[in-house]
């Protein structure tokens, strides 16, 4: 019902039809970090919006035998996988159907990459712009991927649970939201409010005396009680 709304109207929505988040494990990635984050953002919450659904990994970890421990443990944690074309090759994996695929179960798909780029154009092809994270010790990469992830939340070393309007501090969550209108990721109240100014001067503030160079604005930050009105 979301996906047929979101698609047949012409008015601007607040909604997401589709929770396909990923996990890129980078070749700078620290292997413990990447089983517990993969196993976290997997089977904390299984049928969450915010689980992911597809681990990427860089195909540099085949050589260390890192990919398999990694392919091992999340095994070993109870989740069925599914490879892509070359984790199908790589780990003996059944092929997945698709990689675009929301399980909301204990299962996901695995497919291996060659670079950061090609994690970031997989994720943007195949993903719903929910939320993504790569796991990496090499900051240029990771604010490569943080920065070329059209995404609503993407995440360096975080779970992908995390994407949430409590966990975020934003109160209690009303929705998540893919779309691009003021709203974007996890909505708490205040993404469902507009703002409105107040301006109180007692000594009858003139634009022209700013134009002249009379006055000039200083643009700081205020003290201001708030008001309930």
């Amino acid at each position: 019902m979301v996906q047929h709304i979101m698609s047949s109207t012409r008015i601007p929505t607040l909604g997401h039809a589709d929770g396909i988040c990923h996990l890129y494990v980078d070749a700078a990635a620290d292997l413990e970090k990447a089983i517990a984050l993969t196993i976290d953002a997997k089977k904390d919450y299984p049928a969450a919006c915010n689980a992911i659904e597809t681990l990427l990994i860089h195909e540099s970890l085949l050589g260390s035998g890192a990919a398999k421990r990694l392919v091992e443990a999340v095994l070993d944690a109870q989740v069925t996988l599914y490879g892509g074309p070359k984790a199908v090759v790589a780990f003996g994996l059944p092929p997945a159907a698709s990689l675009r695929v929301e399980y909301g179960a204990l299962a996901m798909a695995v497919e291996l990459v060659p670079s950061v780029q090609a994690a970031i154009e997989h994720v943007n092809a195949h993903g719903s712009g929910h939320t993504d994270v790569i796991v990496t010790e090499d900051p240029r990469a990771a604010q490569t991927f943080l920065n070329g992830v059209d995404s609503a939340d993407v995440f360096h070393n975080a779970s992908s649970r995390f994407a949430d309007g409590f966990r975020l501090g934003l109160g209690a969550e009303v929705g998540i939201s893919t779309s691009r209108i003021h709203a974007r990721g996890p909505v708490g109240v205040e993404g469902l409010l507009t703002t409105r100014n107040r301006l109180i001067s007692d000594s009858s503030h003139l634009v022209g005396e700013f134009h002249s160079g009379k006055k000039k604005y200083t643009h700081r930050n205020l003290l201001v009680p708030q008001s309930r009105l």
